[in-house]
């Protein structure tokens, strides 16, 4: 995969005869469309096919699957126009390989999903996945557990060839709260009601495994988490099911505050069978501009954690969004608005901004003036922010990634998964 910078001039067709690939190869691997003008300073990722197949009357994905040798979620995943379907039409050419597919390293990928993502969009996206969590189950302090209407997702998660878990948080009306689960956290008997109805609902939604994201946990209850965990990790093993637990970031085992206090790394790794790291937030709403995920700050964590916790059952935070922050920033006052990865390129092009890149937070930003002659910064990812973070998934070893949330619209960070590493299949 090449990642190609837009310069002044440059158009998808240019480009297309530049690297010997079909436009709509470049339009479908970066969600544009055809007449899009570039913007320049964007970024786009060009794979070049090795292999092709035009497709003739009768042809079936199956078959091709069985002829080529290639599994169906791989072609899925090179022909994401599929939109993970079946139909197939003379004359339409499909990839069968690109190149530098061969001897990829495995990669596990946890996708986020809201009940209302576009059911389009999840059945295009689960053969990238190896575990989906539909959010959320909300606990409550008495052990309770609150239904979740995600049953027209699961069929689309398992068409796909991934598997999903159930997803537990301590989510209320205002946000995510280390109070409302201490009474949890301090009660084997409301633990006991708690596990009783999650072995229920796994077994009446089928779930692969459990994703626990609890946030903001009293430090007072640092010891009390893993022990939660351990009961519940209990419960699992012998259904031969995995728990994941989400965790805040952390550069050294010492560090206070109310966001990070709760958290005792060598005991959680001990606890769960896998960490996802949320390295993002760093730019957040109500925060001053800067990158969501800078790698500096990530690669921080990352060294920390991989310092406590065994390696493989590590996972990283992926942002698949950015943040539009209008200026001058006032703490206290300024909000920013969030946006997805493609929102952001819209908004420079309309805007007529170009699109710089910091090298040290490895994040694509810009600014622009609204019509109300009032200057914005926008800090987004882009296949150059992703393939950075990949590049330190590979040097630490983890297992994988969890990406927050797949609902938005970003095309570039499927393709640049796909083009650096093997997705895994579930277990």
């Amino acid at each position: 995969m090449v990642i190609h910078i837009v310069e002044p001039g440059d158009t998808v067709y240019a480009l297309a005869v530049r690297y010997g690939v079909p436009m709509s190869r470049i339009l479908e691997d970066n969600g544009l469309t055809p007449g899009e003008t570039l913007v320049v300073g964007q970024a786009l990722a060009v794979r070049v096919p090795s292999l092709t197949h035009t497709v003739r009357s009768g042809d079936t994905l199956w078959a091709l699957s069985r002829r080529y040798g290639v599994p169906l979620r791989q072609l899925w995943r090179n022909n994401i126009a599929l939109e993970g379907g079946d139909l197939l039409f003379p004359g339409q050419s499909l990839v069968i390989r690109y190149r530098g597919q061969e001897g990829r390293t495995p990669l596990s990928v946890l996708g986020y999903a809201y009940p209302w993502i576009g059911r389009d969009r999840l059945r295009t996206l689960a053969p990238f996945l190896t575990l989906a969590a539909p959010f959320t189950h909300r606990v409550t302090a008495e052990g309770g557990l609150e239904p979740l209407d995600d049953a027209p997702l699961l069929p689309l998660i398992r068409g796909g060839g991934a598997a999903p878990l159930l997803h537990l948080a301590n989510l209320t009306d205002e946000g995510f709260s280390g109070g409302l689960v201490h009474p949890l956290l301090n009660s084997e008997a409301l633990q006991a009601g708690l596990l009783d109805r999650i072995d229920a609902e796994l077994d009446r939604k089928e779930y692969r495994g459990v994703d626990v994201d609890f946030e903001g946990v009293l430090p007072e209850d640092a010891a009390a988490l893993p022990r939660f965990l351990r009961r519940l990790r209990a419960r699992l093993a012998p259904r031969g099911l995995p728990l994941l637990a989400a965790v805040p970031p952390k550069v050294s085992g010492g560090q206070a505050g109310a966001l990070v206090g709760g958290y005792d790394y060598p005991l959680l790794g001990e606890a769960a069978d896998g960490l996802l790291l949320m390295t993002y937030e760093w730019g957040y709403a109500a925060g001053p501009p800067m990158a969501v995920a800078p790698l500096d700050q990530v690669r921080r964590v990352a060294q920390y954690a991989a310092s406590v916790i065994p390696r493989e059952k590590l996972w990283l935070g992926v942002p698949a969004y950015g943040y539009d922050w209008p200026l001058p920033f006032v703490a206290g006052e300024t909000r920013a608005r969030s946006l997805s990865p493609a929102e952001a390129v819209a908004l420079a092009r309309e805007h007529g901004a170009e699109i710089s890149f910091d090298g040290t937070a490895q994040s694509p930003w810009f600014r622009y003036r609204d019509g109300e002659g009032w200057q914005h910064e926008v800090w987004f990812e882009d296949v150059r922010s992703i393939a950075a973070k990949l590049d330190l998934v590979e040097e630490f070893s983890f297992t994988g990634v969890g990406v927050w949330e797949i609902g938005r619209s970003f095309p570039q960070l499927w393709t640049v998964l796909d083009a650096r590493r093997e997705i895994r299949d579930p277990v």
